[in-house]
């Protein structure tokens, strides 16, 4: 089996598992090594939420099956959730409103929500796993893994976390906004979700960018934010399971 490249002289090995980035960085002398990912970047409404975990070494911490949120049932996502966060080295979770993610585009809002994340763990890095993008600003080395949340234990248990603390904040906004219906699609762009968008109009906790947004704001008479870059809403993320 061939060796992927990772960091520096790092080589890792394409069977060694989901715990296989941080053996092999503990084995550099880097240590502890936390691990982010985020929920809800392909939402058009709630907020999007990131989680960050520093995972322990030894077996008496060792979180069974472990994987990316989005392959899990919610049964399995919440038992996880309390696993992870009773067992982790330190965690953290931050939630970028939706205002913000107007304000600053979704990709800036996903960069920085990220960032504050691994910057708010009780526990300092060494080094830091994100799913996906490249995070500046925290002090210490990093590297983006492309579906991090699948190869690499501490972007799974973050995954989780966000995952978990979305669904249960959008739960919550159905008690506000119930014929939305949050609870069943959590503000993805599904099919439901844009009947009622179109039916209702946008709530406050949608995004304004999304062009869906903007579009359903317009019909109901509802003055759009002028000025801003077009998020393409219907474009995102559609599982809400």
């Amino acid at each position: 089996m061939g060796a992927v490249p990772a960091p520096g002289s790092i080589r890792l090995r394409r069977d060694s598992g989901l715990y296989g980035y941080e053996r092999a960085l503990h084995r550099a002398g880097l240590d502890p090594v936390a691990g982010a990912d985020e929920a809800g970047r392909g939402a058009c409404a709630g907020p999007l939420v990131a989680g960050a975990v520093i995972l322990g070494e030894s077996k008496a911490r060792r979180i069974e099956g472990l994987r990316d949120s989005k392959l899990l049932t919610p049964l399995a996502r919440e038992r996880l959730y309390d696993e992870i966060t009773r067992k982790a080295v330190a965690w953290s979770v931050v939630a970028v409103e939706p205002e913000e993610c107007d304000r600053l585009g979704m990709h800036v809002a996903n960069l920085a929500a990220l960032r504050r994340a691994l910057l708010r763990l009780d526990v300092a890095p060494t080094y830091a796993l994100t799913d996906g993008f490249s995070v500046d600003g925290l002090g210490v080395p990093g590297l983006a893994v492309w579906k991090g949340d699948r190869v690499a234990a501490c972007v799974a248990a973050a995954s989780i976390l966000a995952k978990v603390t979305r669904d249960r904040i959008m739960t919550g906004l159905h008690e506000t906004y119930p014929e939305y219906a949050f609870d069943v699609h959590k503000g993805y762009c599904t099919p439901l979700h844009q009947e009622r968008l179109d039916a209702y109009g946008p709530s406050p906790t949608h995004r304004r960018r999304f062009v869906n947004v903007r579009r359903a704001a317009r019909v109901d008479g509802v003055s759009s934010h002028d000025g801003v870059d077009d998020e393409q809403g219907e474009q995102g993320e559609a599982r809400a399971s």
